[in-house]
């Protein structure tokens, strides 16, 4: 995975680049739902208890939280476009969430994304990408999104 990168947001928007790369595998562990679990205090037994989720999931494993998958569009995103102009960013928010499935632990994800719309915003940018995150060997995606962010030089 080679990142894009772009000295200014000028440089940026002028390109008409839509398709990203696609970011590195990540692999979700359990002590990384855990901390999702501690972070968000959703302790539901199917993704903090694996000796209850061996023996009553029906993935005879725990799962991630589905905003676990969400939370981690930041760092994808970042890991695949740079913009070195850019002083800061700032999540804007979701738009059409699904979570077609779940991520048993110890399985990798990464994101397949593309560039839906570049708007002006003062100061700055706004940008929404169109978003999948690919579960390894699994055919349903674990999340599609479409994710916005904003972007200041």
């Amino acid at each position: 995975m080679k990142a894009l990168k772009f000295n200014s947001i000028s440089e940026f928007k002028t390109s008409k680049i839509t398709t990203m790369p696609i970011s590195s595998w990540y692999e979700i562990t359990q002590e990384m739902i855990n901390d999702f679990a501690k972070a968000t205090n959703d302790y539901q037994w199917i993704h903090t208890d694996t000796e209850k989720a061996a023996k009553f999931s029906p993935f005879k494993k725990t799962i991630a939280h589905g905003f676990l998958s969400v939370s981690m569009l930041s760092k994808m995103i970042d890991e695949v476009i740079t913009i070195k102009s850019i002083k800061t960013g700032f999540n804007y928010g979701l738009n059409k969430v699904r979570f077609p499935s779940p991520v048993p632990v110890d399985s990798k994800i990464r994101l397949h994304s593309s560039i839906i719309q570049v708007e002006d915003y003062p100061k700055g940018i706004k940008v929404t990408f169109n978003c999948k995150i690919e579960i390894e060997n699994t055919k349903k995606p674990a999340c599609i999104a479409e994710f916005i962010i904003l972007l200041f030089e």
